[in-house]
């Protein structure tokens, strides 16, 4: 079942109706004694009326005594301060208190991933059980292997708004990578409507979906056999060829392949969908560096952001983004120095409008292959080449650790 916490009796009792077999508590002291007799309950949701003083410290003691709780904050307005907050206490979800939908879906999540760390915690007890010596070994030798193997870096490509060239420059930033002499990967996680296979004119024959197939045991053996080969030094994870595909990877399996790639190429390139996805987040996790990606327009504009908006929420911390400002030549009514001001974010590379660009799509190669000598190449491989040689600390990740919030704004 689900609890409830409003000291409200006429807004109790519209949030349950909304919320078909929940009980409902007025007091703290009232609900917590629910919780301990409770110790299945998977989800908890916080009335709007209740002070959000209240609500955080709740939410902070239940991430530490009971991490598969899902906490869920209603509030009437949701705003920055209000995000803020809820992230760093702990909430699992902040939804408007009027969102019908919204609540329902969020306690239906909550409940997925109460599941699912039910299992994380049952592994955990097992683990626990064995010897203290043979536990001491195994970590002693997982540290050595993790120490000798290479590492190599993930740069990931976001944009919020299509259209932008974020495929584009992925694409290229991975081949002028491998012509560099890196030995790099590139990741479609566009699942739904991902180019690159075609920007780059190949047919791959596994995709990013065939990693099901080994249910989590997702080792070096398993990741080559879904590669499709570009050349000497790159190789592509492709996205799904059919929509209708009856298995989809999931995070944790993206989680793992990344991780896995790390150690076998000097560089991973993840091209997102251009949505905060679990995909995209489980990509980001693991990035050390942000590459964002806009036009030079007032919708792109607005699209990056609220992305950036979102990554500092995630505490993603800015040193590690680069900004590609595409289409920077545009007689548009909005210059750079604008766009850049209005973003707080100043353009790393810049590249011009060309119709040598969708040429170069159309043929099925890449711009800084096809046109070496181009503008936006020399910008392309300039970019590239500022990866290499940097001292690598690992992946930077976001600065807080706990659970992830998703957000949700209606």
């Amino acid at each position: 079942m689900t609890a409830i916490l409003e000291p409200d009796v006429g807004q109790l009792a519209i949030v349950r109706t909304m919320l078909h077999g929940s009980i409902a508590y007025q007091t703290m002291d009232e609900l917590d004694a629910h919780l301990v007799a409770q110790p299945n309950e998977f989800a908890v949701v916080i009335g709007p009326t209740v002070g959000l003083d209240v609500a955080t410290a709740f939410a902070k003691r239940s991430r530490i005594q009971r991490p598969d709780l899902g906490v869920i904050l209603l509030r009437r307005a949701i705003d920055h301060d209000v995000l803020t907050t809820a992230l760093r206490s702990g909430m699992r979800e902040v939804v408007e208190a009027s969102d019908l939908a919204g609540i329902t879906t969020a306690v239906h999540r909550a409940r997925s991933v109460a599941g699912e760390m039910s299992k994380i915690l049952e592994g955990e007890a097992k683990a626990a059980a064995t010897s203290a010596v043979a536990q001491a070994r195994a970590e002693s030798a997982a540290a050595q292997a993790a120490a000798d193997a290479p590492q190599g870096k993930v740069l990931t490509v976001f944009s919020t708004k299509g259209g932008v060239g974020k495929s584009l420059v992925a694409a290229n930033t991975a081949v002028a990578l491998s012509d560099a002499g890196k030995k790099v990967c590139l990741i479609d996680l566009d699942v739904n409507s991902g180019d690159v296979a075609i920007m780059l004119q190949l047919s791959p024959t596994r995709t990013i979906n065939d990693l099901v197939a080994f249910n989590g045991m997702i080792d070096e053996e398993a990741i080559t056999s879904i590669l499709t080969r570009h050349s000497e030094r790159l190789s592509i994870v492709a996205a799904p060829v059919r929509l209708d595909s009856p298995d989809h990877a999931t995070a944790d399996d993206i989680g793992n392949m990344i991780d896995t790639l790390k150690s076998m190429f000097d560089y991973v390139v993840v091209d997102t969908s251009g949505v905060f996805d679990d995909n995209a987040l489980t990509a980001l996790d693991r990035t050390d560096t942000i590459i964002l990606v806009a036009t030079l327009d007032i919708p792109a504009l607005k699209g990056l952001k609220l992305a950036t908006g979102t990554l500092d929420l995630l505490n993603f911390p800015r040193d590690t983004w680069k900004f590609v400002l595409n289409r920077a030549d545009g007689k548009v009514g909005l210059t750079v120095d604008e766009f850049e001001s209005t973003l707080g974010l100043k353009a790393t590379t810049t590249l011009v409008s060309s119709r040598e660009v969708l040429t170069a799509v159309n043929r099925g190669e890449a711009l800084v292959r096809a046109y070496p000598s181009h503008a936006n190449s020399k910008a392309l491989i300039s970019f590239a080449h500022s990866f290499i040689g940097a001292s690598d600390t690992g992946s930077k990740g976001r600065k807080a650790s706990g659970s992830r919030l998703r957000l949700r704004k209606d």
